[in-house]
């Protein structure tokens, strides 16, 4: 099987096909099996771990993305020296993207040259806010800090096909983006601010859908220094195992964030069929 036709195939179904995609392209390949769902496509993506102390984030993103998954510490200015993916995660971080430390820029700056190669990207709180101010939007302290779970209402897109319009979602943010990047479409808010927008394939969510029951203590636990103990012992209260449920609804958006960078490799690979411009696996044996 040529190389970067990077597929698992069920074997049962892979017979029916056999004799078509004996013979054909590897773009062919992958359009008739994608159409007929013989195939699960091994997207993969490029995470970009901004948390200063990582562990969570990456247990928390692995099991929520159905993907080969390559990580990189950001922090310490580790980036992908090539465009092989098929989209790019950033996740949350400590960090304000209007610090003077020397990750931050050009980490702003290689999302925002995959963004204009139409590589989808899905940033998370502080990655929500890295994206915005690549496109161009403008990200500045809150007045306050928004902790715990909160509810977000949302104004309908495929990133949350099937999610209720008013959701649950734990939110740990002093930071949000006050100006969306030009064309950007706002799709979620609540009285903190924007949580969610889009501009083409690229979306930013500024509440945290990876979470779980023990990331979200121990996130609130780290902030007593910031705001005190008495509205951390009251989110505390909240962490509770009925409101993880409830806001574990948002993580479908990683599927279907996931189903979106599918579809657009699916058609990709038609656009490669013959009379196409190019065929990237022509080649590569």
């Amino acid at each position: 099987m040529i190389r970067w036709l990077r597929y698992r195939v069920c074997r049962v179904h892979w017979r029916l096909v056999a004799g078509y995609c004996r013979y054909a392209t590897p773009a062919q390949t992958l359009s008739i099996c994608t159409k007929y769902g013989l195939i699960v496509s091994e997207i993969r993506i490029a995470l970009l771990n901004a948390a200063h102390n990582g562990t969570n984030s990456r247990r928390n993103f692995r099991r929520e993305l159905s993907a080969d998954i390559v990580e990189y510490d950001v922090n310490d200015g580790r980036l992908p020296e090539t465009g092989d993916f098929d989209a790019i995660v950033v996740t949350g971080s400590r960090a304000s993207v209007y610090w003077d430390e020397p990750w931050i820029d050009p980490l702003v700056d290689y999302v925002g040259d995959a963004a204009d190669r139409g590589v989808p990207v899905l940033g998370v709180c502080y990655g929500h806010q890295v994206l915005a101010e690549a496109l161009g939007g403008r990200v500045a302290g809150m007045d306050g800090f928004e902790l715990g779970y909160s509810q977000v209402h949302h104004q309908g897109d495929e990133l949350f096909d099937g999610i209720s319009e008013e959701f649950t979602v734990f939110t740990s943010h002093g930071d949000a983006v006050i100006r969306l990047p030009p064309g950007a479409e706002l799709l979620a808010k609540n009285e903190y601010g924007i949580h969610a927008f889009r501009k083409n394939h690229c979306w930013g969510v500024q509440f945290h859908p990876e979470y779980d029951v023990r990331t979200a203590r121990e996130v609130a636990e780290g902030k007593r220094d910031r705001i005190g103990d008495q509205q951390v012992d009251a989110v505390l209260e909240g962490v509770t195992e009925e409101n993880y449920q409830a806001a574990c609804e948002a993580k479908s958006l990683f599927d279907n964030f996931i189903d979106h960078v599918r579809r657009i490799r699916s058609d990709a690979g038609e656009r490669s069929e013959p009379g196409a411009v190019s065929d990237p696996g022509a080649s590569d044996d």
